[in-house]
């Protein structure tokens, strides 16, 4: 039995006769082509968005995002493979009328135009909004580190400067010595051992001085750390992984998991994000009070009376922090405030009035403790390890203990938070293969994820809705 064959290379064949029969009706690249076409460009940013009267002719800016939507979709990002492709996919070839552009100007579009991308991604949403795609009730908002263009070996710390150096003068003071002996003629190496040496010193001195250089940079800037390759890449660590990347926010509608709003950041964690990531997706969807919930990493009592005070309800569980939880000691929770006496009360019923009040980085805290109760105490074992034991109250408790008071009676409200934004996460990490940005600086790499984000937004709305369906929302 034979193999199923092909025709011949140079046989004559009967194929269709635009490139419009090869692309069907539900491709997405028709939605792309219909949702560019609707947006104002000059609006959004978009720079040379009207060709001049004179000169050599460009490219049409609708042309160059419609070809990133679909590069971005179709886990395509590089310049250069766009420019490929747009020679010999079918796909491209109809969407972009056969331009094909050099993968120099298809860059340089993404370089200037990186302040617009924002302003595509919320015309998504709006149109998503539309559509009714966002349960508008409640948003899980999160963040994920990707990494940036710079190794780790190029991501310098005060404290690593400061090693280094002080590593450097060690040696250098051992070799000034040996070549010291040398020179007195105690040493039997000869010559040869003093001209090695007199290289490695000089070495080590433009070694030592560019590394003070750089711990000088961080001490005039009042930085933590400096990055050589991206300088606005910081070192992050996130579930045991160090890398030198961003932090990405996103706040994901309950609904059907669209994500509302985005953007990126250098900060290292996520406290004091949910006010303003939050904030913005509340605007973005239309409504004036809203829901949000997220991990503890989020947990700050000014973030949260933030939230409170911008109409949205946070949900975030309380970590235990402190040396009491790491030495298996009662938790602050075990501890019972009771507002209208201005005590506490411990596990071993005794009452902690308050000692002293002081003012930490601007913030207001008051201890409670109770030397006596403690000193007679049969479980102070298993509640302090010194004298007696000490509850700082800080200026936020009472709203951080009306937020556990809301998680108590949602517990399965994390459990939506996992479902909800994690999706996502795991969709542009894995099926998208987005884990890493391309391009250097801070407002560079925003402009890549307000693309990818749309990307995922766009495969979403393609599976709920169908690309029939969101051709037609556009142009109704």
């Amino acid at each position: 039995m034979a193999y199923i064959e092909g025709h011949a290379r140079d046989q004559a064949l009967l194929l269709p006769a635009s490139v419009e029969d090869y692309v069907a009706a539900d491709n997405p690249v028709r939605f792309i082509d219909a949702f560019v076409d609707d947006l104002d460009l000059g609006s959004a940013g978009f720079v040379r968005s009207r060709p001049k009267a004179t000169g050599r002719p460009g490219y049409d800016p609708a042309d160059m995002l419609k070809l990133y939507l679909y590069g971005y979709l179709n886990r395509v990002r590089s310049s250069r493979r766009l420019a490929a492709e747009a020679a010999r996919n079918l796909e491209l070839i109809w969407l972009l009328r056969g331009v094909r552009p050099d993968f120099r100007t298809i860059a340089d579009f993404r370089r200037d135009n990186r302040a617009a991308f924002k302003a595509v991604f919320r015309a998504f949403v709006m149109l998503c909004r539309k559509l009714d795609l966002f349960g508008r009730e409640l948003l899980a908002v999160d963040g994920t580190r990707l990494k940036a263009v710079n190794s780790r070996s190029r991501n310098f710390s005060r404290e690593r400067l400061a090693t280094y150096l002080a590593a450097v003068d060690a040696r250098l003071d051992r070799y000034l010595a040996e070549l010291d002996q040398i020179d007195r003629g105690e040493d039997a190496a000869g010559t040869g051992r003093g001209d090695t040496l007199a290289t490695k010193i000089a070495k080590l001195r433009e070694q030592r001085q560019a590394s003070a250089a750089l711990l000088g940079q961080l001490e005039d800037s009042g930085e933590g750390q400096i990055s050589l390759t991206d300088p606005d890449a910081r070192l992050m660590v996130a579930h045991s992984k160090v890398t030198v990347g961003y932090n990405a926010q996103v706040a994901v509608d309950a609904k059907h998991s669209l994500i509302v709003e985005q953007h990126v950041t250098n900060a290292c964690n996520d406290m004091s994000l949910l006010a303003p990531t939050a904030g913005a997706a509340m605007d973005a969807l239309g409504v004036e009070r809203i829901d949000a919930v997220a991990d503890m990493g989020y947990h700050s009592g000014d973030d949260i009376v933030a939230c409170e005070a911008a109409g949205i309800t946070p949900y975030i569980p309380r970590p235990h922090r402190g040396t009491a939880v790491g030495n298996g000691l009662f938790p602050k929770e075990r501890f019972r405030y009771d507002p209208q006496a201005d005590v506490y009360h411990c596990p071993g019923g005794q009452v902690l009035d308050i000692r002293y009040a002081s003012v930490t980085r601007g913030h207001l805290s008051v201890q409670y403790s109770s030397p006596a109760a403690c000193a007679g105490c049969q479980i102070k074992a298993r509640c302090t390890k010194g004298r007696w034991r000490r509850i700082n109250r800080g200026e936020h408790e009472a709203v951080i203990e009306r937020m556990a008071a809301r998680l108590a009676e949602r517990p399965d409200i994390l459990v939506i938070r996992k479902s909800t934004v994690e999706h996502p996460f795991g969709s542009i990490k894995q099926w998208m293969n987005q884990g890493a940005f391309l391009m250097r600086g801070l407002d560079k790499v925003r402009a890549e994820f307000s693309l990818t984000a749309l990307a995922y937004n766009l495969r979403r709305a393609i599976t709920l809705i169908g690309v029939p369906g969101l051709i037609r929302a556009v142009q109704a």
